[in-house]
């Protein structure tokens, strides 16, 4: 049978206005960073995918090397594109990014225009696309001129190969660099992604105030600490999960200090009647400069517990001081440099 959507799919998500863009993104989006390489089984991959444009998650997000291997996630969301969702693209926000190694030598990585535009190629023939409809600078290049990486993405809007432009990882500094060169090309910064959760608030001192300012949108990943602010490392370190594996959470980062902050966030998000990962994302859009947030899915349940952040998505004074206490930044910001240099 194909596949048809719910007719409800946009009853109950918010959309969210991207700065001052025209852009609305959903207030919870679906990162394919893990779970969706080669690595996992399509079927699954393809059930999450369907379950969440389902309820409303209209934006999919994607990076040239999330897999594994490097490439595998955007050729999974091809698949599921060309089986389900092909009718309904243009109801979809999907993005991607350059940024991080991608393949060997000089031009696999970075900032220069030659790798960007030749990844950008890449992930659009992967995917089976021709246009993506946000193209990311993945991190800043210290060592390549920014006029040349943001007029790589200039020339990306201008070849029709992406419809808006974004950065991740930028620090506030050079967000408004970024944002004053692609303003005097005539292609406006659209998005800055940073990590940002409960226990990594790097953003809060200037980038947030950076992103209003300039009338961008803001889009948070992470917002689960790489899976520490679920119920899952309350009582230790499980077999098979990502801090077992040695994967992109060491289990070094759980120190005894970080897990006693984790258990008292937990009995706060028990007291308003959610799971901790559920009020940790509704944290992360109490300000209304977030205009989305990113989650991860291993399975269409786990879909469902972080969607439903939104069943409570406020907080009262007294809330917020009390999870100030504990929401205080731990040794896990593992994207620190990029945002620092």
């Amino acid at each position: 049978m194909p596949y048809l959507a719910a007719a409800d799919r946009y009853d109950r998500m918010p959309y969210h206005r991207c700065g001052a863009s025209g852009l609305k993104l959903p207030a919870i989006s679906l990162g394919l960073w893990h779970n969706f390489g080669g690595d996992r089984p399509y079927e699954t991959s393809r059930a999450i995918l369907r379950r969440a444009f389902d309820r409303g998650v209209t934006h999919i997000d994607l990076a040239n090397n999330y897999g594994p291997p490097y490439g595998s996630a955007e050729e999974t969301f091809g698949k599921v594109l060309r089986d389900d969702l092909r009718p309904y693209r243009d109801e979809l926000v999907i993005s991607t990014k350059a940024g991080y190694d991608m393949w060997p030598g000089p031009y696999g990585e970075w900032g220069s225009r030659k790798y960007l535009l030749a990844s950008l190629d890449q992930s659009l023939a992967r995917i089976g696309l021709d246009y993506v409809d946000i193209f990311y600078s993945h991190r800043f290049d210290p060592e390549t001129p920014l006029a040349e990486t943001m007029g790589a993405l200039d020339s990306a809007v201008r070849q029709g190969k992406a419809l808006y432009v974004g950065i991740s990882s930028y620090s506030a500094e050079r967000t408004r660099d970024a944002a004053a060169i692609l303003r005097e090309l005539g292609t406006p910064l659209l998005i800055n992604q940073p990590s940002y959760s409960l226990l990594n608030r790097w953003i809060e001192p200037e980038l947030v105030d950076a992103v209003g300012e300039l009338g961008i949108g803001c889009i948070g990943f992470s917002p689960l600490a790489q899976g520490m602010l679920t119920d899952k490392y309350l009582d230790g370190i499980p077999e098979g999960s990502r801090a077992s594996q040695h994967t992109s959470l060491s289990p070094d980062l759980l120190t005894d200090d970080t897990l006693a902050k984790i258990r008292a966030l937990n009995e706060v998000a028990a007291r308003r009647g959610q799971s901790l990962a559920q009020m940790a994302l509704a944290w992360t859009l109490r300000d209304p400069r977030m205009t989305s947030v990113l989650i991860g899915a291993s399975s269409v349940a786990q879909l469902d517990d972080s969607l439903g952040a939104l069943d409570n998505p406020t907080f009262d004074d007294d809330e917020l001081v009390e999870i100030d206490r504990y929401a205080t930044d731990a040794p896990i910001n593992i994207w620190a440099r990029s945002s620092a240099e």
